[in-house]
């Protein structure tokens, strides 16, 4: 087995994607490339998720997205979360603190 830099910074930025994104859109405190706050973490979750997609398609090609469902499964985890992300948050988080408030 071969150690591919390009392979190892495509997983790296997928991966790096999920928690900043996911901490963004809950308000979670993290830091991220673009500095504390829940609007940096969500665009820094989105630079990952772009680096990562750009480097995947430039060495892969597009048809690697169907070939590699390791990837494709990571993607769609991240972009299910694009979707229900402030639903979860709203019904979850939101919910949760204002139940135990009262």
């Amino acid at each position: 087995m071969d150690f591919s830099l390009i392979d190892f910074i495509i997983g790296l930025t997928l991966v790096n994607t999920i928690p900043h994104f996911v901490l963004g859109i809950w308000k979670g405190r993290m830091f991220s490339g673009l500095g504390f706050g829940n609007k940096q973490n969500i665009l820094y979750g989105l630079l990952n998720l772009v680096i990562s997609l750009s480097l995947f398609i430039y060495k892969y090609k597009v048809e690697g997205l169907l070939e590699n469902s390791i990837y494709l499964g990571a993607l769609f985890v991240i972009f299910s979360y694009l979707l229900v992300g402030k639903l979860c948050y709203k019904y979850f988080h939101e919910k949760y603190f204002s139940e135990n408030e009262s």
